[in-house]
């Protein structure tokens, strides 16, 4: 049967005395293999090897505790890295199991860092440059009293200027900021709140400073026309309901003044001369569609053409 895991909850002279269990009765599993020639006996054997150095191997995932990766992330790869190293071992290299076992589970946790635990990964490169960085960037600090610039940190590493700023613009991919973060005391407040976004009419600055001028010139029944065909969506059928005029007249309307919109923007304002104008037709008007006449109700009063205005 194969025994429980030891414990490192007990005082230090107890856990040595465990220690020295686990090496004593690894020992004896291991001369037990060597001699074992049933499959079934040899996998009952392994798994004991396994449970009992379990918590040797949950002692070297704790060292990477707190680094982003959960703990119980960090004990699984260690375990599973124990049971290859079980079945890997081979002890007529020569070689004590412990000697072997250590460095291969810590081998297997950097891997799962390199690989797996970056939520924005950079390249290798950069990665083992930032290792280098974090190794010496507190010497270099308490030499230089003052945090080393990426100069500093170049020279010391005899890295490049340009591969020592890239790695340090690639500080916090490991574990980024959460935008759902709170800050602030007062109030609740994240931090994708504080972010910019995007103002919707910035778009509409440019064409606003070059319209107002040419559009100032314009008669109320001109921008009438205008606000009813752009900004409220009305058809040229509810703009002649509105203003008293054929579809037709709306379309040529509509036709003239943007010709001389056009005129006035290229800089060759021309001087209104008023065409031929056609007295509108009163009758057999029909009512606009309700939300296109809602909208224009809210607008500037209703106006009726002039004799002798198109």
């Amino acid at each position: 049967m194969a025994r429980q895991p030891l414990t490192w909850s007990s005082p230090p002279r107890a856990r040595s005395r465990e220690r020295a269990l686990r090496v004593r009765r690894t020992d004896e599993i291991l001369t037990q293999l060597d001699g074992e020639s049933d499959e079934q006996r040899r996998g009952d054997l392994l798994d004991e090897l396994v449970c009992v150095n379990m918590d040797m191997a949950r002692s070297i995932a704790t060292r990477y505790r707190n680094r982003g990766i959960a703990a119980e992330d960090l004990e699984q790869v260690a375990y599973l890295a124990l049971v290859r190293v079980a079945h890997r071992y081979d002890r007529s290299s020569g070689h004590d199991f412990m000697s072997y076992a250590v460095p291969s589970i810590r081998g297997e946790l950097r891997r799962h860092f390199r690989d797996l635990g970056w939520v924005v990964r950079p390249t290798r490169r950069v990665q083992e440059l930032q290792a280098r960085i974090t190794g010496v960037e507190s010497e270099l600090a308490t030499g230089l009293g003052h945090p080393p610039s990426a100069d500093d940190l170049a020279e010391a590493l005899d890295a490049s200027r340009d591969d020592v700023s890239e790695a340090l613009a690639a500080n916090g991919c490991f574990a980024p900021t959460s935008l759902d973060q709170e800050i602030g005391a007062s109030e609740i407040t994240t931090l994708g709140d504080r972010l910019g976004q995007e103002e919707a009419a910035l778009g509409a600055v440019e064409a606003r400073v070059v319209l107002a001028p040419v559009v100032s010139g314009l008669s109320l029944r001109e921008r009438r026309i205008l606000e009813m065909r752009f900004f409220l969506g009305c058809t040229q059928q509810e703009i002649g309901d509105e203003i008293g005029v054929t579809q037709m007249q709306v379309s040529r309307l509509l036709s003239d003044l943007m010709r001389r919109l056009r005129s006035e923007l290229a800089g060759g304002r021309e001087a209104a001369s008023g065409g031929a104008s056609r007295t509108p037709r009163r009758g057999g008007r029909s009512r606009p569609r309700p939300s296109c006449r809602k909208q224009a109700a809210s607008g500037s009063r209703r106006t009726r053409p002039a004799a002798g205005e198109s």
